[in-house]
């Protein structure tokens, strides 16, 4: 048997495993205990979309002076914070005390999101999406005519796509002033 074959195998064997192993990435939003409810929102939301694009989250409550004196009320927040997310994500490290800070860890539920591509195709960086180099090389490449028009499909289903959530909501009292509605 040949050797550098041998080790050619072994190379593409190892180049294999490394495209289907998983990268675990660790993200961390940092609150303070008398976090107000315009900021609570903003960062659960940046929590969220973390936890749909797959990644874990490190939460991080973060104590100064006399804060230390009720790390109860960091336990809280971290408690609803919890309860808010339990749809897309699970308590994966439980509320731990660290000096000055408390940390939760959470783990995604629900599986990532495969929009990467369609963001590099709205930047500009993958215009060719399903095309081999082979063809590339061969140039048989799509027209821009052809690449436009893509597009502009693309673009009118995100248009029926919004009116569509748009009707869906057209029922909806958003004032409150109907007694048969139910708050959420």
């Amino acid at each position: 048997m040949d050797f550098g074959r041998f080790k050619y195998e072994q190379e593409q064997k190892k180049k294999e495993a490394r495209k289907k192993a998983t990268n675990i990435v660790v993200k961390e939003m940092k609150f303070r205990p008398k976090i107000d409810g315009h900021d609570y929102e903003t960062k659960m939301n940046h929590v969220r979309r973390f936890l749909t694009e797959g990644s874990k989250v490190k939460l991080t409550i973060m104590f100064r002076g006399r804060e230390m004196a009720h790390p109860e009320f960091g336990r809280q927040l971290l408690e609803r914070v919890a309860t808010d997310l339990e749809d897309i994500a699970i308590v994966d490290q439980a509320p731990l005390q660290d000096g000055r800070n408390m940390t939760m860890i959470l783990n995604p539920t629900v599986k990532p999101k495969k929009n990467t591509e369609s963001k590099q195709l709205a930047r500009g960086e993958k215009t060719y999406k399903n095309f081999s180099t082979l063809d590339r090389i061969e140039g048989k490449l799509p027209s821009e005519a052809d690449v436009e028009a893509a597009t502009a499909a693309k673009a009118k289903t995100k248009t029926k796509e919004a009116a569509r959530k748009h009707d869906e909501l057209d029922g909806i009292d958003l004032d409150g002033d109907a007694d048969d509605t139910v708050s959420a």
